[in-house]
């Protein structure tokens, strides 16, 4: 695994959020042919006329990030959204930053129409978007000061040390894990982003950043040898209504545009497990492991 200094980790993932924010286009609903936008056509129509659609994403590696390099935005789910949308006609994918939390509130304000970030599917968020079935799942890891000083290797350890401090994304899941393992609020630091979390633990803000074991992998692929940071190992995934977690990914669309999601999942479902996915998501750190087999949006919407 190769490491840079932290110092140079931040600058390098401060400049990909700052080359984010030019990403984001204007917040005016994609114009129809011709130009002028059609008030009575669907999503999917108006994407389709128009050759482009909007999705908001939150920066965070690897499912959904600004390549600053490429000045595009790029990562698992929306290379996936690249592909399926062309084969449904619309060629052009733009990118609206924003910050996690926000994405099912811009989602809903039309700010874009597809969440294009790995968003988990649950119960509760079932309520208020209609999710694709998903594309990835996986546990979760945390981001600890090399040599893990307080010996944090699951929330249940957090949950146990009254001097610990949880570190997640605004939003995120995550919240939701400590609350259920009874992790009290006064130790859960609440941070807007991945890159304000990772600093956060430099700074002893925090003792770990939880996220998805995907998110920490990336974050470290990016370090070299003299950061300061870790994964804390072993790691046990917290256990939840007397399961273990594995969260799943996928896309989200506005609950009226039900149509739209079903005619996007009929084409996830022809790539998704295929050679070309595969080779698709494989730079981003997914493999056979992370596949979904077989569970769908409605077995995670009615909690099995």
């Amino acid at each position: 695994m190769t490491l840079i200094r932290s110092g140079r980790l931040l600058l390098a993932l401060s400049l990909g959020i700052l080359a984010a924010c030019s990403d984001s286009g204007s917040d005016k609903p994609a114009p129809a042919a011709g130009g002028a936008p059609a008030a009575s056509a669907t999503t999917l129509e108006a994407a389709k006329a128009a050759g482009k659609i909007r999705i908001g994403y939150a920066n965070e590696a690897p499912f959904a990030y600004m390549d600053s390099k490429e000045a595009k935005v790029t990562g698992e789910s929306v290379e996936i959204a690249r592909i399926v949308l062309k084969r449904m006609g619309i060629n052009e994918v733009e990118g609206v930053l924003t910050e996690f939390g926000s994405l099912i509130p811009g989602l809903a304000a039309k700010r874009f129409d597809i969440i294009a970030a790995g968003m988990y599917v649950t119960p509760g968020r079932c309520q208020q978007v209609a999710f694709s079935d998903p594309t990835y799942g996986v546990g979760e890891a945390f981001l600890v000061k090399q040599g893990n000083p307080k010996n944090l290797h699951s929330y249940e350890d957090v949950g146990k040390n009254p001097d610990a401090r949880l570190g997640v994304v605004v939003g995120a899941i995550q919240s939701d894990y400590a609350e259920k393992v009874k992790i009290p609020p006064g130790q859960v630091v609440v941070f807007p982003d991945a890159v304000s979390a990772l600093s956060g633990v430099q700074a002893g803000r925090a003792d770990v950043y939880a996220a998805t074991a995907l998110t920490i992998n990336d974050l470290m692929g990016k370090t070299q040898q003299g950061s300061d940071l870790e994964k804390a190992e072993p790691f046990t995934d917290p256990v939840i209504d007397g399961k273990d977690v594995r969260g799943y990914g996928a896309y989200a669309f506005r609950t009226d545009d039900q149509a739209f999601a079903d005619a996007f999942n009929a084409e996830l479902a022809k790539f998704i497990g295929t050679d070309e996915h595969k080779k698709l998501v494989e730079p981003f750190g997914f493999t056979e492991r992370e596949l979904p087999k077989g569970v769908t949006a409605a077995n995670l919407c009615a909690g099995q």
